[in-house]
């Protein structure tokens, strides 16, 4: 135990033991803890619609291939825009961006809601498509603008030594969301049939969201102007590039995302591998995408409480291939279930999938709170924008893409290879967990600083 666990803090209930106390501390900030509930209220709303667009888009194509392109929807925006969002988050008001970008989360999300609910699920499946994709278009835009700005605006809201703890909540926010927010969007499906009540909650918790922000205190000091030049814009990769400590663990991650993310077909593992027995319609689904950030929550409380990770390198080395590991067990389990072999009773497959992914989303959790704390930590205040907008655009455009090439390679071992939606799900699924233990090792081989690094603090 450190020292300073054992100082007593008057401030604090006595009840609390000093190590509770310490861990959360960081809520006595009123800027930040203003800033968590608006996070995570937006991020609830953002988790909401993206399960209800999935599953709008299976039902009216029913094709893996459209869910693949909500991903690349998303992903051309952060490539397009990456550079210019970074240099606006270190060159402007960081508080101003999130504003501005919130509100044009809320239009996209508007446009949405009216798409929705008045094009018919059994008619007009192209112009819904048409219009679905390019409201995504401007979802994307708005948040890789909203991301670097975000990302470095919560540094000047804590002390540098709260800083990872901070971040260990902000991760936790965000995956409260991811746990509450499908399973919502999933009783409301049930409950009306549609999708576009869920647009709609979306649009009024951005309003509640941008509340919140705009009373915020903190303001940031916008450093004295340089003109825009290319060496100014890609001053963020050049930093990443020159950091292979950072370099390297942004790496491992970006392509254990690409890889080992199964979350796009959760649609059709839920609707035909393992539906939940007994469960409605849009149920199952809510509960197979809110395993993963449970899992995270899990681990956000038992990182909060204990010192800072002292072999940090190898321990999310160690997670990654876990989470790599769980990947495989979880399409193997569902292809038994496929298979009649070893047959669980009554629905139990899917609750044994529902742990292989919490299993995921905990590992996965270490993962984040290294790598952020990274970013953040060893950056200087006047690059944090571009150097976060490099962080996004890897870690988003993998989420993304990885969605784009779950889909396109289920597409490709189903129904291009003759076989059936469900074999093409499963053998993506096990493939990209493969995928991720080989780039465990070529990354522990290539950038041994990572597997020498020790304490996180």
């Amino acid at each position: 135990m450190h020292e300073t666990d054992s100082q007593e803090d008057p401030t604090l209930p006595p009840t609390l033991p000093a190590a509770g106390r310490q861990a959360y501390a960081v809520f006595r900030n009123a800027d930040f803890t203003r800033y968590l509930v608006a996070r995570f209220i937006a991020a609830l709303g953002m988790q909401m619609m993206v399960t209800a667009l999935d599953w709008e888009l299976y039902k009216r194509a029913h094709s893996g291939l459209a869910l693949g392109f909500v991903g690349l929807s998303l992903m051309a925006p952060m490539i397009l825009c990456t550079l210019p969002a970074g240099q606006l988050a270190d060159r402007r008001n960081r508080k101003s961006i999130i504003l501005g970008s919130t509100l044009l989360l809320g239009f996209a999300n508007l446009g949405l809601t009216l798409t929705s609910a008045f094009i018919a699920l059994d008619r007009s499946v192209a112009t819904f498509q048409l219009f679905a994709y390019a409201l995504l278009v401007i979802i994307g835009v708005a948040r890789t603008f909203l991301w670097p700005a975000s990302a470095a605006f919560v540094t000047a809201l804590v002390p540098r030594e709260e800083l990872p703890r901070a971040i260990t909540f902000n991760s936790g926010a965000f995956q409260l969301s991811c746990v509450l927010g499908p399973s919502a969007a999933g009783v409301i499906i049930w409950l009306t049939h549609g999708a576009w009540l869920v647009y709609a909650i979306n649009v009024f918790f951005g309003i509640v969201a941008f509340a919140l922000i705009l009373g915020i205190r903190h303001e940031h000091r916008i450093p004295p102007r340089e003109p825009v030049s290319l060496k100014s814009l890609i001053t963020g990769f050049h930093f990443v590039y020159q950091n292979k400590i950072i370099l390297g663990t942004i790496t491992l991650d970006m392509f254990a995302v690409l890889l080992g993310g199964a979350v796009t077909l959760l649609p059709i593992f839920a609707d035909e591998i393992i539906p939940l027995h007994g469960g409605a319609e849009g149920v199952g689904l809510g509960l197979l995408r809110a395993a993963i950030p449970i899992g995270a929550i899990i681990c956000v409380f038992f990182l909060a409480h204990r010192p800072p990770l002292q072999k940090a390198g190898r321990t999310m080395l160690l997670c990654v291939a876990i989470f790599g590991a769980a990947t495989i067990l979880f399409g193997l389990a569902n292809r038994l279930c496929l298979g009649g072999i070893f047959p669980a009773a009554d629905g139990g497959w899917f609750w044994v999938a529902f742990g292989l992914l919490a299993i995921c989303g905990a590992v996965d959790n270490v993962s984040v709170v290294v790598r952020h704390s990274l970013v953040q930590i060893l950056t200087p205040d006047d690059k944090r924008g571009r150097v976060s907008a490099v962080n996004s655009l890897f870690i988003g455009t993998s989420n993304e893409l990885g969605g784009f090439e779950s889909g396109m390679t289920q597409h490709l071992f189903g129904p291009m290879l003759g076989n059936s939606m469900a074999a093409g799900a499963v053998l993506s699924t096990v493939v990209g967990g493969v995928g991720t233990l080989v780039v465990v090792l070529v990354v522990a081989w290539f950038w041994p600083e990572i597997r020498r690094f020790g304490r996180l603090s």
